[in-house]
């Protein structure tokens, strides 16, 4: 099993610790999680693009 899909269990449960954290109501919660998740997903994938741009050719 390669390595990077522990990072979407891993962007699920930093989203839901902070939230939970932040938040008392579960509807809030959950609602801001999953904003929080997706917008972790997308940062992860404009790093990996970076990453896949510098190193084309090396």
């Amino acid at each position: 099993m390669n390595i990077t899909w522990f990072l979407f269990p891993l962007a699920g449960a930093i989203s839901l610790v902070w939230n939970a954290s932040r938040y008392e109501s579960t509807e809030l919660i959950l609602k801001r999680s999953l904003r929080m998740f997706i917008q972790i997903l997308i940062f992860m994938a404009i790093i990996l693009a970076i990453l896949v741009a510098l190193s084309y050719k090396l």
